[in-house]
């Protein structure tokens, strides 16, 4: 178990289940928890072959290290959970017994032009918005507004009110998401088979913590939501088990420009190759 860090970000190498369970991370000591665990789908994630014997074992596990998080969480703390969608039942039941669910979010994306023939493929996932104490947590309704389309671009008249108003231009975005999925051309990409988008980070960050709060991810895999608090004045601590992932971490925080001897960088795709722009005006040490 090793410890890598700054002033606002720690990162811990290691098992969630293990780190978790230490006294690495105080009791009641974070505000916000941002959990994308492995799916138990099938995916490889850099070695790591991400299925369990068994359905149950699965849920066993997300039991044992869930419970281990929400020790760490703040008595007014959040819990976004992600999961695939064959474990949405199950993991619904499980996080009753423990917190208040406010909203079950689907983000939902386009399909890569890749999509089943002989049935309706998925193109959603669903988010847990949790929370320990439904009269007393923190949700920042102004920071997180979107375009209501109604009174911003149709400009309708509520006439039900006692002086006709036209209807507000903003609103609370409702619990389906759209956000594109991360693709091999985009500026945030790194090399992982389900990285989130940074905008999807931004938006849970922006509506559960404040300001200089701190915000935990026990699966940090490429780091987003250590890089989205970063952008948004958090400090965040973040735990991962692979250290490629974790070389990812190192840079995209700030934290070290070299690891064992291997200068951290943001590898260069095969299509920047390509590009006319000489290598020194192509941003490729981006956090």
């Amino acid at each position: 178990m090793e410890e890598f860090k700054n002033s606002d970000h720690r990162i811990i190498h290691g098992d969630a289940l293990e780190v978790l369970k230490s006294d690495r991370i105080p009791d009641q000591s974070v505000n916000l928890i941002f959990a994308d665990p492995p799916y138990n789908i099938g995916k490889n994630f850099n070695g790591f072959h991400d299925k369990w014997p068994s359905n149950q074992a699965y849920c066993s596990w997300v039991e044992e290290w869930l419970d281990s998080c929400l020790s760490k969480l703040a008595p007014n703390g959040s819990l976004y959970l992600m999961c695939s969608t064959q474990c949405f039942a199950p993991l619904d039941l499980l996080l009753r017994d423990r917190l208040t669910i406010l909203s079950r979010i689907v983000w939902h994306y386009d399909s890569s032009g890749v999509q089943a023939k002989n049935y309706f493929g998925s193109l959603w996932e669903p988010i847990f918005h949790c929370v320990k104490d439904p009269k007393n947590y923190i949700f920042n309704s102004d920071d997180i507004l979107v375009e209501a389309k109604t009174g911003a671009k149709r400009k309708l008249i509520d006439y039900r009110k006692s002086t006709p108003t036209q209807y507000n231009t903003k609103k609370v975005p409702g619990n389906a998401w759209y956000y594109p999925r991360v693709r091999y051309r985009m500026p945030e990409y790194e090399n992982h088979p389900s990285q989130k988008p940074l905008d999807l980070l931004e938006r849970i960050i922006a509506a559960s913590s404040n300001e200089g709060d701190t915000v935990l991810d026990p699966f940090a895999g490429t780091f987003s939501t250590g890089n989205a608090a970063a952008n948004l004045g958090r400090k965040s601590v973040s735990i991962e088990l692979n250290e490629e992932y974790l070389k990812v971490g190192l840079r995209r925080l700030s934290i070290a420009t070299e690891y064992k001897g291997e200068h951290l960088h943001r590898p260069l795709k095969s299509y920047e190759a390509g590009h006319s722009e000489t290598l020194e005006t192509m941003t490729l040490f981006e956090p």
